[in-house]
């Protein structure tokens, strides 16, 4: 799926977390419902067997308790797309990247073969489809999910190259994959965010590191020899850019990913580097933007929800734009897109207890105009409100009321706004408050159940603030656009 990828180091985030947020989209003219639940061991399958390519696993005893993000909807498989397990381990999958021809020359895809001649089918890999629930259950680090994830894509392969993120409360680890067998990973700095629009984006992998001490970088045993007996190492001093070698670099980059990373660049390092004009150092369309980025001031949550959500505002390329030269104005694909799926950033907390430490915070539909809230993810089970996602569209679940909201504003966009950024910023400003209430309730009381207990109230009351700010957005949101009617007409009855 196309999505979009930030990830902030501790040293670079305004309160010592680490941070990791993707926007879950949805392919072109497609909308996929999705659902907030949490999956308990008695739950986790011991034998996978996945829905598209049949490959079948055996899963390891005692798995741990997990939170996930699923469709709502059967059909394609569980896509559990992100979550935090029960020792605050945490992993988003995955951001779409893609590998060049000599690559995918060297190291073909999985490829599902159709059943034949009364032969089953051959199984085909596993991908984004599977990937959360075959590793977050069994991992205690973000180190040791980049090693189980690397293990099972070495010997099932997969059909599709994706890029992982692994989480814990001191590292983050971000994985990409290689052809069908192959992969690399590099450790966030600690002091840097990393921003990821659908390609690959490691620019810099040290081998040394990664066939030595693996401080900042690991990879597939075999990849040193991978690279030299194909000619993969573009460069002309050693120092490898897994770009150059492994990524893509066409035209089609330049509008759907490039200007994204453009503009969170310039968002969080607007004096670093000159980002428009003639003398710009990276416009739109730069293939060197840099992975990973010092930011000029410490990122907050509410930071990356914005970014997340942008449609270049404040430039010349933003669909909405309603002045001047409006000749590019919606060329490059939004980061807010209408087929945003969810948002999710999982914050790590290093001062709260290990029982309360991991808050994820979560948004359905169009990120231009949803709202994000947080919720303890160390829980028993989730709001009924962000879990009881169905097909039928209703007022009921955050899912559909933020797509009837989304849909509403952007067609009374100018009328709506304001009522979408009082909605934006009462849900996060409620959510800041209930955290700092429970945090301080949960941390004064000594018995473990009623700590549990206290988590889920939390989130049952943000569930509820939430849902009366959602219902009061739609009530504006469907008056505004209402007004705008083709069957208007000024004069009323006597």
């Amino acid at each position: 799926m196309s999505c979009t990828t930030i990830l902030v180091g501790k040293n670079a985030s305004f309160d010592g977390s680490t941070m990791i947020a993707r926007n879950d989209d949805s392919g072109a003219g497609h909308f996929t419902a999705k659902k907030y639940v949490i999956v308990h061991p008695e739950e986790q399958p011991r034998h996978y067997r996945s829905v598209l390519s049949h490959v079948e696993i055996d899963l390891p005893d005692h798995p741990l308790r997990y939170s996930a993000m699923p469709n709502a909807l059967p059909g394609e498989g569980t896509w559990a797309a992100c979550g935090v397990n029960e020792v605050n381990v945490a992993m988003t999958a995955t951001e779409t990247i893609a590998c060049n021809e000599r690559v995918l020359g060297a190291d073909p895809l999985a490829d599902l073969q159709p059943a034949a001649d009364g032969k089953p089918e051959k199984a085909g890999g596993i991908g984004e489809e599977d990937l959360v629930v075959l590793v977050l259950p069994y991992i205690r680090s973000a180190r040791g999910g980049v090693r189980r994830l690397g293990s099972l894509l070495e010997k099932y392969g997969s059909y599709e190259m994706n890029g992982i993120a692994f989480q814990d409360v001191n590292e983050i680890w971000w994985f990409e994959s290689i052809g069908g067998h192959h992969w690399i990973a590099r450790r966030v700095p600690d002091d840097r965010y990393v921003i990821m629009p659908n390609q690959l984006g490691i620019d810099i992998f040290d081998l040394e590191d990664a066939f030595g001490a693996q401080r900042e970088y690991m990879c597939s045993p075999d990849l040193r020899e991978f690279i030299q007996e194909n000619h993969l190492d573009l460069s002309f001093d050693g120092r490898l850019n897994p770009r150059d070698a492994f990524g893509t670099r066409d035209d089609a980059d330049h509008v759907y990913n490039t200007p994204r990373a453009w503009f969170m660049g310039r968002y969080f390092n607007p004096k670093t580097f000159c980002w428009d004009g003639e003398n710009a150092d990276y416009t739109p369309e730069s293939d060197d933007i840099p992975w990973s980025m010092v930011p000029e001031k410490k990122i907050t949550v509410e930071d990356v929800k914005y970014v997340l959500s942008s449609h270049y505002q404040g430039t010349p390329y933003d669909p909405y734009l309603s002045y001047g030269d409006r000749s590019r104005a919606g060329c490059y694909r939004s980061i807010g897109i209408n087929r945003n799926d969810f948002l999710s950033l999982i914050q790590l907390r290093p001062e709260a207890a290990e029982d309360f430490r991991a808050v994820q915070w979560i948004c359905y539909a169009s990120n231009a105009f949803n709202a994000m809230a947080p919720f303890y993810a160390n829980v028993g089970r989730t709001p009924e409100y962000l879990s009881n996602t169905g097909g039928r569209v209703s007022t009921d679940n955050f899912y559909w009321t933020s797509r009837l909201i989304a849909a509403l504003t952007d067609a009374s966009y100018s009328r709506s706004l304001n009522h979408i950024e009082h909605y934006q910023q009462s849900v996060a400003a409620k959510g800041h408050v209930l955290l700092r209430r429970y945090d301080r309730e949960i941390d004064a009381a000594e018995d473990s159940a009623a700590r549990a207990a206290l988590r889920e109230q939390a989130n049952g009351e943000m569930a509820e603030e939430l849902k009366k700010l959602a219902d009061k957005a739609l009530h504006e949101t469907l008056f505004e656009t209402s007004n705008l009617m083709r069957n208007q007409y000024s004069r009323s009855d006597h």
